[in-house]
């Protein structure tokens, strides 16, 4: 019997403050952007030293997300989510005083060292706490506050440029050190009001808790998820390893178009503040994307079309950027490839728990985003190296839009091999003594 009153209950409570930590999180991810327009001259760093400098971040996420997350799960996500917050917190303010390059490229690496395992330990905690049929919904709704962090981190992020001289700093610093605050303000707030699992939870009574408990086991054995003994194995899962290498694309499209829109934006004549401003626009329709297409699938029982068709959608958008000369209309284009490039993730990211459940979840889902992330230093070292050799800020796009089209097609290939993992497992799987069918829904 389907529970829709705990379900809200659920959502209210957890997703609302999960979603407020990642928009400050993604802030922190970002700021960097805004700061590039006064710090590159500052400290002397070329396009090609800033974009190895932003993407160490990527390395530090990567070396450390699958540790994290595994920790998590041995440890809470109250007190884990608390030390996240606090150490990338202090890192994002100590970049307010960097003095040279080796100290932005040890701080950016600190950075991602530091927010490790926090996107992927907000999609483990959602299996601990949601069906299967809710999850691509509860994650569209995490991930708005992406784009809720990106359209109010752009107004935020010019106006404190314009704060250049104030008490003698320049307007780059002020844009680490106000924006690195509210994460270390959240780690005191985070340890007082987040339960780490449903059985702990203040907010359900009894009922409630052993109705999402059973709910959740049923759906467990009735999907034949795999739990490795040892979490880590998951690594070696060759639905894993598809799916770390299929999500590149994403990241990559989303962080090369992300870092970069600033740059393009203040090529039309305008600004630090004005640029802001006008960088709400892309994250507003991404935020809509992210609301109605995750609802879309949930409500057909599909996945790949809302997957594949959102990524070719924004790829088509990118090479139309390229091939407009009126300003406006590029604009448009690019809006277009954001919400594209955001608007399948959340059904993407259901994917991964149709055959993981437990431990192998939090360490498959962080060596996911982990691989996948590395997207980001790609991006943020090949884009640049685009550029100078161009001389164009949007010829890199036709760079993302072959990527971005290569990831939405293989969308295919991994859900074929998730058909193929289930059908392996279930001829292993001793036949169910009342004779149920116990397979589930297959990946579509």
């Amino acid at each position: 019997m389907d529970r829709p009153d705990v379900i809200k209950k659920i959502t209210m409570r957890l997703v609302p403050f999960l979603g407020l930590i990642y928009l400050i999180a993604y802030i922190d991810r970002q700021n960097v952007s805004y700061a590039k327009l006064q710090m590159v001259s500052d400290l002397g760093l070329s396009e090609a030293a800033y974009g190895l400098g932003a993407s160490l971040f990527f390395i530090g996420y990567f070396i450390f997300e699958v540790p994290s997350n595994v920790f998590m799960e041995k440890v809470g996500a109250r007190r884990w989510f608390a030390r996240i917050m606090i150490t990338w917190g202090l890192t994002t303010v100590a970049l307010g005083f960097t003095q040279n390059t080796v100290m932005f490229y040890i701080l950016r690496f600190m950075l991602g060292a530091a927010e490790a395992g926090f996107f992927p330990g907000v999609l483990y905690v959602l299996t601990l706490w949601f069906p299967f049929e809710y999850r691509g919904r509860m994650v569209g709704s995490f991930m708005i506050f992406s784009a809720v962090a990106n359209a109010i981190g752009a107004p935020i992020g010019g106006a404190l440029l314009d704060l250049d001289g104030v008490l003698g700093l320049r307007g780059w610093q002020w844009v680490f050190i106000v924006t690195g605050i509210p994460a270390v303000v959240m780690t005191f707030v985070t340890l007082s009001y987040l339960d780490d699992k449903p059985a702990d939870a203040r907010f359900l009574d009894a009922e409630e808790k052993e109705w999402l408990r059973v709910t959740l086991a049923n759906e467990d054995r009735a999907m034949n998820k795999t739990s490795h003994i040892n979490p880590f194995a998951t690594l070696l899962d060759p639905r894993v390893i598809l799916m770390s290498a299929y999500y590149v694309a994403f990241p990559l499209a989303a962080y090369g178009l992300s870092y970069w829109l600033p740059t393009i934006v203040k090529g039309f004549g305008v600004s630090n503040t004005v640029n802001g401003f006008i960088n709400i626009i892309p994250w507003v329709v991404v935020a809509f994307a992210l609301h109605y297409v995750p609802r879309m699938a949930a409500k057909t029982g599909k996945q790949t079309p809302f997957i594949v068709g959102p990524a070719l959608f924004g790829a088509a958008c990118l090479v139309l950027s390229v091939y407009v000369t009126d300003h406006t209309l590029q604009f448009v284009f690019l809006c277009g490839a954001a919400a594209g490039i955001f608007a399948g993730q959340p059904v993407l990211w259901s994917l991964p728990s149709t055959f993981l459940t437990g431990a192998s979840a939090a360490a498959g889902l962080a060596a996911i985003n982990s691989v996948g992330n590395l997207g980001g230093f790609i991006a943020q070292n090949a884009v640049p190296w685009i550029k100078d050799q161009t001389g164009s800020t949007i010829a890199p796009m036709l760079f993302l839009a072959a990527c971005l089209t290569v990831g939405g097609l293989m969308t295919f290939v991994v859900q074929a091999a998730i058909r193929r993992g289930r059908e392996a497992d279930l001829k292993l799987r001793p036949a169910s003594p009342l004779g149920a069918d116990l397979r589930g829904p297959a990946p579509r």
